[in-house]
């Protein structure tokens, strides 16, 4: 009876000629590096410019239309919001990706944090 082999079934190095050992890496090396096109570049910066025009029109960007307040309060008010935004960002890159992940998750807890003492600031109520 022949015994097939399975995909699933680890091989032996010393069973497998150096000829499809060489195959084998270059398949894993290829299927690991994706292709960085003009249009996946697009698609993936796109998704986050969606993400800071929504927050800045959640945030209040009509506010001095139609409460009168100072302009540069609300411009103020946004770019900390974005700032946190960024950091929440930053986060979930840091989750996903495999090297830095220690250092994104601080940075981005860093620009979170920085956010938050700044629209303290602009309210009235700082916490230093």
């Amino acid at each position: 009876m022949v015994k097939h082999r399975r995909l699933s079934d680890k091989r032996n190095d010393d069973s497998v000629p150096k000829e499809e050992k060489t195959e084998l890496v270059e398949e894993e090396n290829s299927s690991t590096k994706t292709p960085m096109d003009m249009k996946s570049i697009l698609l993936s910066g796109s998704k986050y410019v969606y993400i800071v025009v929504a927050a800045a029109l959640l945030s209040g960007i009509f506010t001095p239309l139609t409460l009168g307040v100072e302009i540069e309060l609300v411009i103020f008010g946004i770019l900390s919001l974005l700032l946190g935004l960024s950091g929440g960002i930053v986060i979930f890159l840091g989750i996903k990706n495999q090297k830095f992940t220690t250092i994104m998750i601080c940075g981005g807890l860093g620009a979170m944090f920085a956010s938050l003492i700044l629209i303290l600031e602009l309210a009235g109520r700082p916490i230093f």
